[in-house]
């Protein structure tokens, strides 16, 4: 089938290679990185930097495939489109399906997770309140346009990257007084593997730290020129968010013990705790904003993929071109009924 790239739209192309670029940093990073630290750690040793850096590299060749279809075939509906064309209708439903399902359970996930622990750091509410506000809030701004909602996701992800900037300043801070301990960045290997199976081992877990910018291919339609921006965008925020992670790899394996890492169910704020003189308060509500944004982009993604499906005729009526904002208060409405239903269900189970 002929490249699609050049075909009208009737979605307004609003996103420059700028506001892309933050799209696909603010999808890729989130709260996973603040947890698979000290995951790595355990599978591969203190040099958790390698396996990062392994799992960079395999998620560029996937986002090199990602890239190929994008600049031929630009439109909303992302992987059910491609594999509409390759496959037929159904195995395209089925991808769109799959892919429509996990952004309603994600949404739903993050949206319990910001009226839970997070919030309660500074507030104490019901989940349900929080849960019925914050995804109101989430679907007036997904509805207001996508100018508005990638604007509030570039300020997201700043505060995000800022989080991540602070926890490498910090382990830079223990290393340079005396208390941090440089050798174990090259301690490769466990007790259980050698440094090749565990710089393996550890890049599988580490690769979930990149999953994200897939989901950039549903908001290629609204893009100027996606054929010169996407490919920009998507290995620039890629190297970016790889850098970074690279870096709090470093920081983290540097200042805080291996074992210490690993037994953490938050191995950033073991650094942070090294470190003193940092509120920890701070991280909460950067892990807010984490999840806040994680939860606007699945909306905008579960939003265009099901416009894109309803174009392909594989979900939706096509009569209505331009409710992509229906659709996205439909799905954010599924997702607050299973949030709540998942907080009544833990009430009962407590």
């Amino acid at each position: 089938m002929p490249p699609a790239s050049d075909s009208p739209t009737p979605l307004k192309k609003a996103l420059t290679t700028p506001l892309l670029y933050f799209f696909i940093l603010g999808d890729v990073l989130g709260a996973g990185v603040y947890v698979l630290v000290g995951e790595v750690a355990a599978e591969s040793g203190g040099a958790v930097w390698a396996p990062l850096v392994v799992a960079l590299c395999l998620a560029l060749l996937t986002a090199a495939s990602y890239a190929e279809l994008v600049t031929k075939y630009p439109r909303a509906g992302g992987a059910s489109h491609y594999a509409t064309l390759a496959y037929g209708p159904f195995l395209g439903f089925f991808a769109g399906f799959c892919m429509l399902a996990a952004g309603v359970v994600s949404v739903a996930a993050l949206t319990r997770g910001f009226g839970g622990d997070y919030l309660t750091e500074f507030i104490t509410l019901p989940v349900v309140l929080v849960t019925v506000v914050f995804l109101t809030a989430l679907a007036l701004l997904n509805a207001r346009g996508i100018s508005e909602s990638t604007r509030a996701n570039v300020v997201a992800t700043v505060i995000e990257v800022g989080g991540l900037l602070l926890v490498i300043g910090l382990g830079a801070w223990i290393v340079f007084r005396g208390d941090g301990d440089l050798k174990r960045l090259t301690d490769l290997g466990t007790s259980r593997e050698g440094p090749v199976a565990a710089v393996l081992s550890g890049a599988v877990l580490a690769y979930y730290s990149f999953v994200g910018f897939e989901t950039s291919v549903n908001v290629a339609e609204e893009t100027r020129d996606p054929r010169r921006s996407y490919p920009r965008a998507l290995f620039g925020a890629l190297l970016t968010a790889g850098a970074v992670y690279a870096l709090v790899g470093v920081a983290a394996s540097a200042a805080v013990p291996t074992e210490t890492l690993s037994e953490s169910s938050g191995p950033l704020l073991e650094v942070v705790r090294a470190a003193g003189g940092v509120p920890t308060e701070l991280f909460g509500a950067i892990a807010l904003v984490a999840v806040a944004n994680g939860a606007l982009l699945t909306g905008i993604m579960s939003s265009r993929l099901a416009y894109g499906m309803a174009l392909s005729c594989v979900l939706l009526a096509t009569q209505i071109e331009q409710d992509v904002w229906l659709r996205g208060l439909i799905l954010l409405a599924v997702g607050a009924g299973l949030a709540t239903i998942a907080s009544v269900r833990a009430r009962r189970a407590s």
